[in-house]
Protein backbone atom coordinates (compact mmCIF):
# COMPACT_ATOMS: atom_id res chain seq x y z
CA UNK A 1 0.00 0.00 0.00
CA UNK A 2 1.48 3.38 -0.96
CA UNK A 3 1.84 6.06 1.68
CA UNK A 4 -0.48 9.04 1.42
CA UNK A 5 0.56 12.27 3.11
CA UNK A 6 -1.91 14.31 5.18
CA UNK A 7 -2.80 16.64 2.31
CA UNK A 8 -3.45 13.76 -0.08
CA UNK A 9 -5.60 11.95 2.50
CA UNK A 10 -7.73 15.03 3.06
CA UNK A 11 -8.05 15.76 -0.65
CA UNK A 12 -9.01 12.20 -1.55
CA UNK A 13 -11.39 11.94 1.40
CA UNK A 14 -13.03 15.20 0.38
CA UNK A 15 -13.40 13.89 -3.17
CA UNK A 16 -14.98 10.66 -1.94
CA UNK A 17 -17.35 12.56 0.37
CA UNK A 18 -18.16 15.36 -2.04
CA UNK A 19 -21.63 14.13 -3.01
CA UNK A 20 -22.52 13.27 0.60
CA UNK A 21 -21.61 16.71 1.94
CA UNK A 22 -22.92 18.80 -0.95
CA UNK A 23 -25.82 21.14 -0.30
CA UNK A 24 -24.72 21.98 3.22
CA UNK A 25 -24.22 18.31 4.07
CA UNK A 26 -27.88 17.26 3.75
CA UNK A 27 -28.09 13.88 2.07
CA UNK A 28 -29.93 13.69 -1.21
CA UNK A 29 -33.24 11.76 -1.06
CA UNK A 30 -31.73 8.60 -2.58
CA UNK A 31 -28.77 8.77 -0.20
CA UNK A 32 -31.04 9.33 2.78
CA UNK A 33 -33.13 6.28 1.83
CA UNK A 34 -29.98 4.19 1.50
CA UNK A 35 -28.75 5.37 4.89
CA UNK A 36 -32.11 4.51 6.48
CA UNK A 37 -31.91 1.03 4.97
CA UNK A 38 -28.47 0.64 6.55
CA UNK A 39 -29.86 1.79 9.90
CA UNK A 40 -32.67 -0.75 9.73
CA UNK A 41 -30.27 -3.52 8.70
CA UNK A 42 -28.07 -2.85 11.75
CA UNK A 43 -30.93 -2.77 14.30
CA UNK A 44 -32.77 -5.82 15.61
CA UNK A 45 -35.69 -3.67 16.76
CA UNK A 46 -36.09 -1.56 13.62
CA UNK A 47 -36.08 -4.68 11.41
CA UNK A 48 -39.40 -5.73 12.94
CA UNK A 49 -40.89 -2.29 13.70
CA UNK A 50 -42.56 0.21 11.36
CA UNK A 51 -40.01 2.78 10.16
CA UNK A 52 -41.59 6.01 8.96
CA UNK A 53 -39.52 8.38 6.76
CA UNK A 54 -40.76 11.77 7.97
CA UNK A 55 -41.21 14.68 5.57
CA UNK A 56 -40.98 17.19 8.45
CA UNK A 57 -39.80 17.12 12.09
CA UNK A 58 -43.41 16.61 13.19
CA UNK A 59 -45.72 14.21 11.42
CA UNK A 60 -49.01 12.53 12.21
CA UNK A 61 -49.52 8.88 11.32
CA UNK A 62 -53.24 8.19 10.91
CA UNK A 63 -54.87 5.04 12.21
CA UNK A 64 -58.24 3.68 11.09
CA UNK A 65 -60.07 0.62 12.38
CA UNK A 66 -63.52 -0.72 13.17
CA UNK A 67 -63.60 -1.44 16.89
CA UNK A 68 -67.18 -2.69 17.10
CA UNK A 69 -69.60 -4.88 15.14
CA UNK A 70 -70.29 -3.78 11.56
CA UNK A 71 -72.44 -6.73 10.38
CA UNK A 72 -76.20 -6.69 10.94
CA UNK A 73 -79.08 -8.85 9.73
CA UNK A 74 -79.99 -7.79 6.21
CA UNK A 75 -83.14 -7.76 4.14
CA UNK A 76 -82.90 -8.12 0.38
CA UNK A 77 -83.58 -4.85 -1.39
CA UNK A 78 -83.43 -2.78 1.80
CA UNK A 79 -80.64 -0.61 3.12
CA UNK A 80 -79.53 -0.81 6.71
CA UNK A 81 -81.06 1.70 9.08
CA UNK A 82 -79.00 4.77 9.87
CA UNK A 83 -78.33 3.47 13.39
CA UNK A 84 -76.77 0.31 11.92
CA UNK A 85 -74.26 2.09 9.73
CA UNK A 86 -70.74 1.81 11.01
CA UNK A 87 -68.20 4.56 11.42
CA UNK A 88 -64.51 3.74 11.62
CA UNK A 89 -62.52 4.71 14.70
CA UNK A 90 -60.06 7.37 13.58
CA UNK A 91 -56.95 8.23 15.55
CA UNK A 92 -53.46 9.55 14.93
CA UNK A 93 -50.08 9.26 16.57
CA UNK A 94 -47.80 12.29 16.34
CA UNK A 95 -44.13 11.65 15.75
CA UNK A 96 -42.01 14.52 17.05
CA UNK A 97 -38.47 13.91 15.81
CA UNK A 98 -35.80 14.98 18.30
CA UNK A 99 -32.34 16.20 17.32
CA UNK A 100 -29.33 13.92 17.77
CA UNK A 101 -25.74 14.04 16.55
CA UNK A 102 -23.20 11.28 15.95
CA UNK A 103 -19.42 11.76 15.82
CA UNK A 104 -17.31 9.17 13.96
CA UNK A 105 -13.53 9.73 13.94
CA UNK A 106 -11.61 7.87 11.22
CA UNK A 107 -7.84 7.47 11.57
CA UNK A 108 -5.38 8.10 8.73
CA UNK A 109 -4.76 4.35 8.51
CA UNK A 110 -8.45 3.57 7.98
CA UNK A 111 -8.76 6.42 5.50
CA UNK A 112 -5.70 5.39 3.50
CA UNK A 113 -6.78 1.76 3.27
CA UNK A 114 -10.31 2.59 2.15
CA UNK A 115 -9.31 5.44 -0.17
CA UNK A 116 -6.97 3.16 -2.11
CA UNK A 117 -9.67 0.49 -2.38
CA UNK A 118 -12.25 3.07 -3.40
CA UNK A 119 -14.52 2.13 -0.47
CA UNK A 120 -14.29 5.19 1.75
CA UNK A 121 -17.84 6.43 1.25
CA UNK A 122 -19.34 2.98 1.86
CA UNK A 123 -17.12 2.46 4.93
CA UNK A 124 -18.23 5.77 6.42
CA UNK A 125 -21.90 5.06 5.78
CA UNK A 126 -21.67 1.57 7.29
CA UNK A 127 -19.67 2.66 10.36
CA UNK A 128 -22.09 5.49 11.11
CA UNK A 129 -25.15 3.35 10.47
CA UNK A 130 -23.89 0.65 12.84
CA UNK A 131 -23.17 3.08 15.67
CA UNK A 132 -26.27 5.24 15.16
CA UNK A 133 -28.60 2.23 14.90
CA UNK A 134 -27.26 0.88 18.20
CA UNK A 135 -27.80 4.20 19.96
CA UNK A 136 -31.23 4.71 18.40
CA UNK A 137 -32.26 1.28 19.67
CA UNK A 138 -30.98 2.13 23.14
CA UNK A 139 -33.03 5.29 23.51
CA UNK A 140 -36.03 3.73 21.75
CA UNK A 141 -36.10 1.12 24.53
CA UNK A 142 -34.66 2.92 27.58
CA UNK A 143 -35.66 6.54 26.90
CA UNK A 144 -37.09 8.34 29.94
CA UNK A 145 -37.52 12.10 30.15
CA UNK A 146 -36.97 11.79 33.93
CA UNK A 147 -33.58 10.08 33.46
CA UNK A 148 -30.39 11.62 34.84
CA UNK A 149 -28.67 10.59 31.59
CA UNK A 150 -29.03 13.55 29.18
CA UNK A 151 -29.12 11.22 26.18
CA UNK A 152 -31.92 9.01 27.53
CA UNK A 153 -33.82 12.05 28.83
CA UNK A 154 -34.52 13.37 25.32
CA UNK A 155 -37.64 11.23 24.85
CA UNK A 156 -39.68 8.46 26.46
CA UNK A 157 -38.92 5.03 25.05
CA UNK A 158 -41.05 1.94 24.61
CA UNK A 159 -40.73 0.65 28.17
CA UNK A 160 -41.71 4.02 29.64
CA UNK A 161 -44.62 4.49 27.21
CA UNK A 162 -46.20 1.09 28.00
CA UNK A 163 -48.49 1.82 30.97
CA UNK A 164 -51.96 0.39 30.32
CA UNK A 165 -51.49 -3.36 30.83
CA UNK A 166 -48.87 -4.31 33.43
CA UNK A 167 -47.98 -7.76 34.79
CA UNK A 168 -45.66 -7.91 37.81
CA UNK A 169 -43.37 -10.95 37.76
CA UNK A 170 -42.47 -10.07 41.38
CA UNK A 171 -38.87 -11.19 41.08
CA UNK A 172 -39.53 -14.54 39.37
CA UNK A 173 -37.91 -15.71 36.10
CA UNK A 174 -39.70 -15.72 32.78
CA UNK A 175 -42.04 -18.72 32.69
CA UNK A 176 -44.96 -19.99 30.67
CA UNK A 177 -47.22 -18.67 33.43
CA UNK A 178 -45.86 -15.16 33.00
CA UNK A 179 -46.25 -15.33 29.23
CA UNK A 180 -49.80 -16.61 29.69
CA UNK A 181 -50.58 -13.71 32.02
CA UNK A 182 -49.28 -11.22 29.46
CA UNK A 183 -51.56 -12.70 26.81
CA UNK A 184 -54.55 -12.68 29.16
CA UNK A 185 -53.86 -9.09 30.20
CA UNK A 186 -53.91 -7.78 26.63
CA UNK A 187 -57.40 -7.03 25.25
CA UNK A 188 -58.58 -9.89 23.02
CA UNK A 189 -59.07 -7.61 20.00
CA UNK A 190 -55.28 -7.36 19.66
CA UNK A 191 -54.79 -11.14 19.68
CA UNK A 192 -56.64 -11.98 16.48
CA UNK A 193 -53.34 -12.48 14.68
CA UNK A 194 -51.12 -13.94 17.38
CA UNK A 195 -48.48 -14.99 14.86
CA UNK A 196 -47.75 -11.32 14.28
CA UNK A 197 -47.25 -10.69 17.99
CA UNK A 198 -43.91 -10.90 19.81
CA UNK A 199 -42.73 -11.21 23.39
CA UNK A 200 -39.86 -8.69 23.32
CA UNK A 201 -37.36 -9.20 26.12
CA UNK A 202 -33.66 -9.32 26.96
CA UNK A 203 -31.15 -11.84 25.65
CA UNK A 204 -30.59 -13.39 29.09
CA UNK A 205 -34.33 -13.72 29.73
CA UNK A 206 -34.71 -15.56 26.44
CA UNK A 207 -31.78 -17.82 27.35
CA UNK A 208 -33.28 -18.55 30.78
CA UNK A 209 -36.65 -19.52 29.32
CA UNK A 210 -35.01 -21.50 26.51
CA UNK A 211 -32.96 -23.40 29.11
CA UNK A 212 -36.03 -24.40 31.11
CA UNK A 213 -37.56 -25.84 27.94
CA UNK A 214 -34.30 -27.56 27.01
CA UNK A 215 -34.29 -29.41 30.35
CA UNK A 216 -37.06 -31.61 29.04
CA UNK A 217 -35.61 -34.99 28.06
CA UNK A 218 -37.30 -34.90 24.65
CA UNK A 219 -36.45 -34.12 21.06
CA UNK A 220 -38.18 -30.75 21.51
CA UNK A 221 -35.93 -29.97 24.47
CA UNK A 222 -32.83 -30.87 22.45
CA UNK A 223 -34.00 -28.51 19.69
CA UNK A 224 -33.97 -25.51 22.04
CA UNK A 225 -30.64 -26.55 23.55
CA UNK A 226 -28.73 -27.17 20.35
CA UNK A 227 -30.21 -24.69 17.89
CA UNK A 228 -31.40 -21.13 17.62
CA UNK A 229 -35.01 -22.06 16.93
CA UNK A 230 -37.35 -19.29 18.15
CA UNK A 231 -39.15 -20.16 21.37
CA UNK A 232 -42.92 -19.85 21.11
CA UNK A 233 -45.70 -19.70 23.66
CA UNK A 234 -49.24 -20.16 22.34
CA UNK A 235 -47.94 -19.42 18.85
CA UNK A 236 -46.23 -16.15 19.85
CA UNK A 237 -42.41 -16.07 19.45
CA UNK A 238 -40.12 -14.82 22.20
CA UNK A 239 -37.88 -12.21 20.53
CA UNK A 240 -34.62 -11.31 22.30
CA UNK A 241 -33.55 -7.70 21.79
CA UNK A 242 -29.84 -7.13 22.60
CA UNK A 243 -30.34 -3.69 24.16
CA UNK A 244 -33.23 -4.64 26.42
CA UNK A 245 -32.27 -3.85 30.06
CA UNK A 246 -30.74 -6.53 32.27
CA UNK A 247 -29.86 -4.31 35.22
CA UNK A 248 -33.25 -3.36 36.61
CA UNK A 249 -34.36 -3.87 40.21
CA UNK A 250 -32.57 -3.22 43.50
CA UNK A 251 -29.88 -5.81 42.73
CA UNK A 252 -29.50 -4.83 39.06
CA UNK A 253 -30.42 -8.33 37.90
CA UNK A 254 -33.94 -7.98 36.52
CA UNK A 255 -35.48 -7.15 33.17
CA UNK A 256 -38.82 -6.41 31.52
CA UNK A 257 -40.80 -7.79 28.60
CA UNK A 258 -43.24 -6.31 26.11
CA UNK A 259 -46.02 -8.16 24.32
CA UNK A 260 -47.15 -6.43 21.15
CA UNK A 261 -47.27 -6.55 17.39
CA UNK A 262 -43.87 -5.01 16.47
CA UNK A 263 -45.55 -3.13 13.62
CA UNK A 264 -47.36 -1.20 16.34
CA UNK A 265 -43.97 0.39 17.09
CA UNK A 266 -43.41 3.42 14.86
CA UNK A 267 -39.87 4.78 14.48
CA UNK A 268 -39.96 8.11 12.66
CA UNK A 269 -36.79 9.39 11.01
CA UNK A 270 -36.70 12.84 9.45
CA UNK A 271 -35.47 12.59 5.88
CA UNK A 272 -33.04 15.52 6.16
CA UNK A 273 -29.99 13.67 7.46
CA UNK A 274 -26.87 15.84 7.52
CA UNK A 275 -23.22 14.78 7.26
CA UNK A 276 -20.26 17.13 7.79
CA UNK A 277 -16.55 16.53 8.23
CA UNK A 278 -13.31 18.24 9.26
CA UNK A 279 -9.74 17.04 9.71
CA UNK A 280 -7.92 17.18 13.04
CA UNK A 281 -4.22 17.14 12.16
CA UNK A 282 -3.12 16.88 15.82
CA UNK A 283 -4.84 13.52 16.19
CA UNK A 284 -4.43 12.38 12.61
CA UNK A 285 -8.15 11.71 12.18
CA UNK A 286 -11.02 12.83 9.99
CA UNK A 287 -13.96 13.79 12.19
CA UNK A 288 -17.32 13.06 10.60
CA UNK A 289 -20.50 14.33 12.25
CA UNK A 290 -23.97 13.11 11.31
CA UNK A 291 -27.06 15.01 12.40
CA UNK A 292 -30.51 13.44 12.34
CA UNK A 293 -33.89 13.63 14.04
CA UNK A 294 -36.05 10.70 15.10
CA UNK A 295 -38.83 9.65 17.44
CA UNK A 296 -40.49 6.42 18.59
CA UNK A 297 -44.14 5.93 19.49
CA UNK A 298 -46.71 3.18 19.74
CA UNK A 299 -49.48 3.55 17.19
CA UNK A 300 -51.80 2.07 19.84
CA UNK A 301 -50.43 1.94 23.38
CA UNK A 302 -53.51 -0.04 24.42
CA UNK A 303 -52.22 -2.88 22.24
CA UNK A 304 -49.15 -3.40 24.46
CA UNK A 305 -48.72 -5.44 27.64
CA UNK A 306 -45.61 -5.12 29.83
CA UNK A 307 -44.11 -7.51 32.36
CA UNK A 308 -41.85 -6.00 35.02
CA UNK A 309 -39.44 -7.34 37.66
CA UNK A 310 -38.45 -10.44 35.69
CA UNK A 311 -35.59 -12.13 37.53
CA UNK A 312 -32.51 -13.14 35.54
Amino acid sequence: MSYLDNRSILEKAALALADLTAGGGVLKPAQAKKFMRLLIKQSVLMKIATVVPMGSPKQQVSQIKFGSRILHPGTEGEALAAAQRSKPDLSAVELDAQLFKAHVPLSDEVLEDNIERGELRQTIMELMAEAIARDMEEIAIHGDTASSDPFLAVLDGLLKQATSHIVDAAGTPITKTLLRDLLKTLPSEYLRDKKAMRFLTSVDADLDYRNTLAERATAVGDKFLEGDTPVLYSGVPVQPIPLFPENQGASNDQTSSLLCNPKNIHVGIWRKIKIEYARDITRGVLDIVATLRFDVKYAEESGVAKAIQIQL
